[in-house]
C-alpha cells in the first residue's frame, strides 16, 4: 500500500512537471498542436545584427517592430493583453542567430520572430524555429533558400534569383554594359546574388570579365581590384554589404578606377555613403523600397518615425514594420497562439488576399516566399535618390 502512494504522489508530481507551463505559448506543445491555455503575455522577437558592422540594420528592424506595437498598444493591445518586445542581438553571425533562435523557442511567450537579416543567420535558426514550431519571418533575408524545407519560416522581400537577374538586366539595358565584373562576399547572401547575376548575364548577352570573393574581415581590396582592370569592365557589381562595399568604392577610387559601381540591397544602407564618402557617388543600388515610390501614406510614417526616434527611417524599418503588423494581425483574428498565428499568415497566399503593407501589397507563395518588385536607387548629392530609370 506504501508503495501505491509513492507512485500516485510521483506521478501527481509529473502531471504537475509536464502541465500548462511546457512547450509553446500557454501550453501548447512546440509543434504547435494540441489546446492552448489562456496566455498571460504576448512577446515579439525582432533578431538581428544589433552589435557590430550592420548595428544600424538592426536598429532600424527594431525602431520599425517597436513603432508598430507601440501603435497596437496604444489601442489596447491584443485581447486586452499587452504586446512585449524583446530583442536578440545575432550580431550577423550565425553561431549567434542559433542561440537567438533557441532563446525565442525556449519562451512559450513568444508567439513570432521578425528576423533575420543575414541570409546566414535565417538559415541557422530555420531548424531550430521549424522544431519550435514558431514563426520566422524575415524581412532581409533574400538567399533562395531560406524559405524553402520549412513551413513555419516567410519573409516579405523578394529573393536573390530575382534580385540578381534585375540587377543584370539593369546593368545591360539602362548602364548599357556588354562588359562586367564582379565582387561578391563569400556567404550565402554574397554568393547566392552572384550566381543569379551570372547566370542571366550569360542569358542577356552581358558578358562577366572577371569574378573575385572576398571575405568578411578584408581590409584591403586594391590586389584584387588590381585584376579588374586589365579586363576592360565598364561596371562592377558588389555583391555583398555596406561596410564591406564602402572600403571597395573608396580604394576603386583611389586606384583610378573610375566604372560605375552597382550594388545589391545589401549595399543599401546611409552608411555606405558615410562610410565611402565622395566615393559612393553614382553607385546604383537594388531595394525593396524607395520612399519617393511609395505614396503619400509611406511619406507621413517617415515623418512620424522621424519624430519618434530622431532619425529617418529605410527600406529595413519599413519591411520590419510590415512584417510586425502581419504577425500581430494574425495574433489578433487568428488567436494569440503560434500555430495560429503561423496559418494567418499561410493563408495569405494570392494578390486578393494580400496584406497592404507599407511596403506594398504583400502575399506569399507555398514555400513562405514573397514577389516584390524592385526599386533601382542612385547615390547622387551624399543621398539615395530613385535612379531615373527603373526596371519595369
Amino acid at each position: 500500500m506504501n508503495g501505491m502512494k509513492i507512485v500516485c504522489r510521483l506521478s501527481i508530481l509529473l502531471l504537475l512537471l509536464l502541465g500548462p507551463g511546457c512547450g509553446g505559448p500557454g501550453g501548447e506543445p512546440a509543434g504547435g498542436t494540441g489546446p492552448a491555455a489562456a496566455p498571460k503575455s504576448i512577446v515579439l522577437g525582432v533578431a538581428g545584427p544589433m552589435t557590430g558592422d550592420l548595428a544600424q540594420v538592426g536598429k532600424m528592424m527594431e525602431r520599425g517592430v517597436k513603432l508598430r506595437i507601440d501603435e497596437v498598444n496604444a489601442k489596447g493591445g491584443i485581447h486586452g493583453l499587452k504586446v512585449q518586445l524583446e530583442i536578440g542581438d545575432d550580431a550577423g553571425n550565425p553561431k549567434e542567430a542559433s542561440n537567438v533562435a533557441q532563446k525565442f523557442a525556449s519562451n512559450p511567450a513568444v508567439i513570432a520572430v521578425v528576423g533575420h537579416y543575414n541570409s546566414s543567420c535565417s538559415l541557422a535558426g530555420k531548424p531550430i524555429y521549424k522544431e519550435a514550431g514558431l514563426v520566422e519571418f524575415s524581412s532581409g533575408s533574400t538567399n533562395p533558400a531560406v524559405c524553402q524545407g520549412s513551413e513555419w519560416t516567410f519573409r516579405n522581400i523578394y529573393r536573390d534569383d530575382f534580385q540578381g537577374q534585375m540587377l543584370a538586366r539593369y546593368a545591360r539595358q539602362h548602364l548599357n554594359a556588354s562588359r562586367v565584373a564582379v565582387f561578391y562576399d563569400n556567404d550565402d547572401y554574397g554568393i547566392g546574388l552572384k550566381n543569379s547575376f551570372v547566370e542571366e548575364s550569360k542569358k542577356i548577352g552581358l558578358e562577366v570579365v572577371a569574378e573575385q570573393s572576398y571575405e568578411r574581415d578584408t581590409v584591403d581590396f586594391r590586389p584584387q581590384l588590381s585584376t579588374f582592370m586589365p579586363k576592360r569592365p565598364e561596371v562592377i557589381l558588389v555583391s555583398g554589404l555596406f561596410s564591406q562595399a564602402a572600403k571597395i568604392a573608396a580604394q576603386a577610387r583611389e586606384s583610378g578606377i573610375p566604372v560605375p559601381l552597382l550594388g545589391g540591397d545589401g549595399v543599401f544602407s546611409d552608411e555606405y555613403i558615410r562610410n565611402a564618402g565622395a566615393a559612393a557617388e553614382s553607385t546604383y543600388v537594388s531595394t525593396p523600397f524607395l520612399f519617393e515610390l511609395g505614396g503619400d501614406k509611406a511619406r507621413a510614417w517617415k515623418e512620424q518615425f522621424k519624430k519618434l526616434f530622431g532619425v529617418e527611417p529605410d527600406a529595413w524599418a519599413v519591411l520590419a514594420y510590415d512584417a510586425a503588423s502581419i504577425l500581430l494581425d494574425g495574433a489578433d483574428k487568428a488567436g494569440v497562439d503560434r500555430k495560429a498565428v503561423r496559418d494567418f499568415v499561410a493563408k495569405i497566399d494570392s494578390k486578393e488576399k494580400a496584406f497592404p503593407g507599407l511596403g506594398g501589397p504583400t502575399y506569399f507563395d507555398k514555400n513562405g516566399d514573397c514577389l516584390k518588385p524592385v526599386h533601382m536607387a542612385l547615390v547622387k548629392g551624399g543621398k539615395f535618390v530613385p535612379a531615373p530609370k527603373q526596371m519595369n
